[in-house]
């Protein structure tokens, strides 16, 4: 069901969103704080933990009754399944970055994103690319070349992240409004349990599992995982059902700028002069991909059709 457009929802939509995006930002700090845990068990308790806090708010808000009317669509199943492995893909890669000391790696991917978004749009739904938005791949694609040729590396943390998540996205487009939001995450949590437990073995059997085993507080914190996950999805959902997709893609960007000066000012990551240059390609490739946003929104109010009375 479609939320009526006034100025208080479209203000509660902003307000859901940034609170989205803010919480998506201050991720990397949170999960440093679970430390001695890996990446490895992270995830895994985050795949667990986000099934008991959605199966909570699904009796919480009973909501039972759309997630049964999912389970008897085969083909929805399917695609929660597969939207569930590419989430899954996008944790892992997300985790090793953040405690690998590779969170400024985590914000060039997030930066990409949206770049890579209007690509998956382009070649798999056959849409159209406005001049403005080539220019920005371009840019885009030359700074993760200087990147590659002048910084010595792959960053293929980043690269994942933008690929994982921009599928993921289009996944969940095809969907469409058949899938709410909290079913969905249900789902797709409830697909990645057997990866979950093979994880929690293999972990067990190598390193040792740490959860209970570095007092109450690192218990406390890892139990928060699920809700970490789950609660800015679900502002995400609220948000995007009453505002503009301009606006969610303009706000979109607070995620990684956050990211990025974790990285650099509390993280201190290293930023030789290689690196500066690819990320400032990158800017310069967002600030193209918001002007085209912008001139996007005004041409649609210029033509938008005023409705007889």
């Amino acid at each position: 069901m479609s939320t009526q457009r006034t100025p208080r929802t479209e203000t509660a939509g902003v307000a859901y969103a940034l609170g989205a995006y803010l919480l998506w930002g201050v991720l990397p700090l949170y999960f440093l704080l679970l430390a001695p845990t890996q990446a490895w068990e992270v995830v895994a308790w985050r795949v667990l933990f986000s099934l008991v806090f959605c199966v909570i708010l699904l009796a919480v808000m009973r909501g039972w009754q759309r997630l049964w009317a999912i389970v008897r669509q085969p083909r929805l199943l399917g695609l929660t399944a597969l939207a569930g492995l590419l989430i899954y893909v996008n944790w892992q890669a997300f985790l090793i970055g953040t405690l690998d000391d590779k969170v400024v790696e985590t914000a060039l991917g997030y930066f990409i994103n949206p770049i890579t978004t209007v690509l998956l749009g382009v070649f798999v739904l056959h849409e159209r690319m406005r001049r403005l938005q080539w220019v920005a791949v371009g840019i885009a694609a030359l700074a993760v070349i200087v990147i590659i040729v002048a910084y010595g590396t792959v960053p293929w943390i980043a690269l994942t992240l933008t690929l994982s998540f921009g599928v993921y996205g289009l996944i969940k487009k095809k969907i469409g409004p058949s899938v709410d939001a909290l079913s969905g995450l249900t789902l797709e949590s409830f697909w990645l349990i057997p990866i979950a437990v093979v994880q929690l073995i293999a972990v067990g059997a190598t390193t040792g599992i740490t959860i209970g085993n570095n007092g109450v507080w690192h218990t406390v914190l890892l139990g928060f995982a699920g809700v970490a996950t789950a609660v800015p999805l679900l502002l995400f959902a609220a948000g995007a059902r009453r505002i503009d997709l301009t606006v969610i893609g303009m706000i979109q960007f607070i995620t990684p700028i956050m990211q990025f000066l974790i990285g650099v000012v509390v993280l201190q990551e290293p930023m030789p002069t290689e690196r500066w240059i690819g990320f400032i390609l990158v800017w310069a490739a967002v600030a193209v991909f918001i002007v085209d946003l912008l001139l996007a929104a005004r041409r649609h109010r210029r033509v938008a059709p005023v409705e007889p009375v």
